[in-house]
């Protein structure tokens, strides 16, 4: 026991010493399984049938020595303060971080009052807990400069969470390892001792960049520009630059350059959609390494997945690698999505909430970062602010319609309320000039048109893509523009999988190549807009945000070969298909800055454009009360928050929607026939499956598993996570379930299963 818990305390606060709590840290591994020191529990370990608690035993006991050290002046009212928050620690350390209040038997009161188990005394002389110089005055210091107390010392106690839990698992880990002799693969380099080597195949790749158009000399500028921002000190930034003039590039640049400058410690890339995940890690791969870059997303949840290893439990090879950086994030590249990135952030689960000590001291890129859903904003608001006041990140918000959420805009106004401060912190050279030197496009509104006139629209362009607001839409334009007899028809949307999706954008961008043109008329969901690098001469999108209607018009003239008046963006209502209520209320914001600017493309369209989303959103900027969930009594010194009720509630993505694997190639096959082998993790396999997955409707899910074109496999092994398409149910017929050119179909299986039974 002592031994595991001075190993477990020099890791600890090995982990928290990234955000100067590294004394904390070391008090959170000496207490965490003092329960341990119960009489019950070596009987437990010997096979008896008893139940005991050994996480309450460590939080009651810090803070009663918390109480008497106060009482005593050995410590000030921040370390009782540190105290209590180690004890939400050391409760959550195996089930999860509590609610302080709540009707449920596990919250944080209910077991402190009701602790009755009695320890051995010898643990006393084998673990030494002192409580003093808990809080850094410095971490105090900053946390009290700030209007979130509650909020800032919330995320404190997740990152001490991250570090003890991380530790704890990494000894229990190497524990059964010793015992099977072999160590896991964990090592990966650092950033900095890369550094040299990234900076240079970095150049080199932007040497081989063509710089014979005037975009690409502009791209150019921007990038210089941009790396020469990199000494500014750490903390927020924006990088505001139009569609297709190389944000992704440049910011990976400003990035390796400021690491090196203030020795950051790893590279965060968090991509709003997993549609377009894949490109951009491999972007980063080409650039820096396959070897250095970590890709971590996940369409199957595996949080319920118990992390710990067990005595049966299959050791870890090295292949392994990646599967355990998922766990930790220790690599030095990451490319996530925003629903990983927050939804971990704002997490209470041990499994998702691991790898937040190793975000400390990290520049994270938040691309297209208009995404963020509007009723969890001021929340993400505040994190990020967070991250960069007390855990020393960088963050840039990329993206060409920066969401104004600086606490003041450009003209003097108020902006965001409780904004960030970004004055002063563009990386990008004169924005608005930049916009109006990169337009390349010309936007007009053209009023309802059904599919019928969509089609009639697409026939004389050989070349085109539409964009529509519903898979139900555009699989329904696709078959009338098929039934219509256009050729080169491409249908791109979520029914299909995102690995199908890759292989159906190389076919579009081979279509487009100017060495041999095709005919490709793509009708596509609002996955294509971002991140998607594609170059149409005419686009058409319904109605929708100015943000999504510019981010269309970034897959117009991309690379501005051809004339701005020629290069249209077409915008249309849709008379058959009523926008779902939150899209009609974007349609009234873009429709009055269409009153009153007469560029919509402008830097100060957008700005307004989010200032009118924002006033008009009001309180729903967090909707799910996320903010007002933590709360510290200042009279008594004690805290109130409700970690797993926020973790409840905030989701970055509201759907009543279940993932169906699709085995579309030999690789998912593979994975799937996997998932009968019990050596073999859950999560490991989820992770493999993660780019097979299409999100259907729950109620259309339980009737392609009833009418057996879905099963859920190896129940008994797996539960009821992974659900199944039947590889007799995928094919190129009409009959098909899942069909190459439309991906699943799961309105119509009765229909299916009748067609199917006709010999």
């Amino acid at each position: 026991m002592a031994d595991h818990a001075r190993e477990v305390a020099r890791l600890a606060a090995e982990n928290a010493d990234a955000f100067g709590m590294a004394k904390a840290g070391m008090l959170l591994g000496l207490a965490h399984d003092l329960g341990k020191y119960d009489p019950r529990f070596p009987p437990r370990l010997e096979g008896a049938n008893i139940r005991v608690d050994h996480s309450t035993a460590g939080a009651k006991i810090v803070l009663d020595l918390a109480r008497q050290a106060l009482a005593q002046t050995r410590a000030t009212p921040a370390d009782g303060l540190a105290a209590e928050l180690a004890a939400y620690v050391i409760l959550g350390h195996h089930a999860g971080l509590p609610d302080k209040h709540s009707a449920e038997a596990n919250c944080f009161e209910r077991r402190i009052d009701g602790y009755a188990g009695s320890l051995d005394e010898v643990w006393r002389s084998e673990i030494d807990l002192d409580l003093s110089g808990l809080m850094p005055e410095a971490m105090m210091k900053t946390i009290a400069q700030s209007n979130h107390k509650a909020f800032d010392l919330s995320v404190l106690t997740r990152f001490l969470f991250s570090a003890l839990v991380d530790a704890d698992f990494k000894d229990t880990e190497a524990h059964y390892s010793r015992l099977k002799l072999h160590t896991p693969d964990r090592a990966w380099s650092s950033l900095q001792s890369l550094l040299q080597e990234f900076i240079a195949r970095f150049d080199a790749h932007m040497a081989g960049k063509r710089t014979d158009s005037a975009v690409n000399q502009l791209r150019g500028e921007v990038l210089a520009h941009v790396r020469g921002k990199a000494t500014l000190s750490p903390g927020l930034f924006t990088l505001t630059v139009p569609t297709g003039g190389g944000k992704t590039l440049a910011s990976l640049g400003f990035a390796l350059d400021h690491a090196r400058t203030h020795g950051l410690r790893r590279i965060i890339y968090s991509i709003p959609f997993t549609s377009v995940i894949d490109q951009t890690a491999d972007i980063f791969r080409n650039v820096l390494g396959r070897e250095n870059v970590l890709e971590h997303h996940s369409a199957i949840d595996d949080d319920d997945e118990e992390q710990r290893p067990r005595k049966d439990s299959r050791a870890a090879t090295s292949r392994d690698r990646l599967r355990l950086a998922m766990e930790d994030w220790a690599a030095p590249v990451i490319v996530t999505t925003n629903v990983q990135f927050f939804e971990s952030l704002f997490a209470a689960r041990t499994s998702r909430a691991r790898k937040l000590h190793n975000i400390a001291g990290s520049i994270i890129i938040l691309d297209e970062a208009q995404t963020l859903p509007r009723q969890l904003l001021k929340p993400c608001v505040r994190m990020i602010d967070a991250l960069a006041r007390l855990f020393g990140c960088t963050i840039v918000l990329c993206t060409a319609t920066q969401p104004a959420l600086g606490r003041e805009r450009a003209d003097g106004k108020n902006g965001f309320p409780d904004g960030l401060d970004l004055k002063g912190r563009e990386l990008a050279p004169d924005p608005p000039h930049l916009f109006q030197v990169l337009k390349r496009t010309s936007i007009r509104r053209a009023g309802p048109m059904d599919n019928a006139a969509l089609v009639e629209a697409l026939r004389p362009e050989p070349q085109a893509l539409v964009i529509v607001n519903s898979r139900r839409h555009a699989l329904e334009l696709y078959r009338h523009a098929q039934q219509e007899g256009l050729d080169g028809l491409v249908h791109l949307t979520t029914r299909q999988c995102a690995a199908h999706r890759r292989t159906i954008l190389a076919d579009i961008r081979a279509r487009l190549a100017l060495n041999n043109p095709r005919a490709c008329r793509v009708i596509a969901t609002s996955l294509v807009e971002a991140g998607v690098d594609l170059d149409f001469p005419k686009v058409w999108r319904a109605e929708t945000g100015l943000d999504s209607i510019i981010q269309a018009a970034g897959r117009c003239n991309r690379e501005g070969r051809r004339r701005v008046e020629d290069s249209v963006v077409t915008v249309f209502s849709a008379p058959d298909y009523k926008p779902p209520s939150e899209i009609a209320g974007l349609v009234g914001d873009m429709t009055r800055m269409a009153r009153n600017h007469g560029d919509l493309q402008s830097l100060a369209a957008i700005e307004d454009y989010f200032g009118e989303v924002y006033w008009r959103t009001g309180d729903g900027l967090d909707g799910k009360e996320i903010y007002p969930s933590f709360k510290v009594i200042s009279r008594q010194q004690t805290t109130d928050f409700a970690f797993r009720k926020v973790a409840s509630a905030f989701r970055m993505i509201e759907s009543k929607m279940e993932p169906v694997i699709i085995p579309f190639d030999d690789v998912a096959k593979k994975a799937v026939d996997e998932l009968s082998v019990a050596q073999i993790p859950s999560g490991a396999l989820a992770r493999k499956l993660q780019t097979y997955v299409v999100q259907v409707p729950r109620v259309a899910c339980a009737m392609l598993i009833k009418k057996g074109f879905v099963r859920v496999q190896d129940v008994i092994l797996r539960g009821d996570q992974f659900a199944v398409l039947e590889t007799s149910a995928i094919g190129r017929g009409n009959d098909a379930v899942y069909n190459a050119e439309r991906g699943l179909l799961w309105e119509t299986p009765e229909y299916l299963a009748q067609e199917n039974s006709i010999i």
